[in-house]
């Protein structure tokens, strides 16, 4: 089991940055790999990023290459999200993910199996 608890979002002028976090406990942090996705309203939920449990490995969705960073503490068992250059297009629910079932697809929701709450962000022009 893996609970996740997200924090950090809120309203930001467009141009801004925000730094997500998400906090997990449960199963050993290190030993499955994360990722953040998103939901617009009206919208199905998409992938963001994802950080692999070893050896520093990161994917983007091409909509915040440049411009969004993962990272994650395992000592701190916390995930991270970096977010520069805000557009109001930004503006959704992120939600941290954890992936401990490897081999489903790291940019589908399908792939991962345990869920946080959400945290609002909404980027204003």
């Amino acid at each position: 089991q893996v609970q996740l608890v997200e924090s950090g979002g809120g309203l930001v002028q467009a141009g801004g940055s925000l730094r997500l976090s998400c906090a997990a406990s449960g199963r050993t942090f290190s030993s499955y790999a994360m990722g953040w996705f998103r939901q617009a309203p009206g919208k199905n939920r998409e992938f963001v990023a994802r950080h692999s449990k070893i050896g520093g490995s990161t994917q983007y969705a091409d909509s915040v290459k440049g411009r969004f960073t993962i990272s994650r503490d395992n000592a701190k068992n916390t995930l991270y999200l970096q977010m520069n250059s805000l557009k109001p297009e930004d503006t959704a629910v992120y939600y941290c993910a954890a992936d401990t079932r490897p081999g489903g697809r790291y940019d589908s929701d399908r792939g991962y199996d345990y869920w946080g709450q959400g945290t609002q962000v909404t980027v204003s022009s």
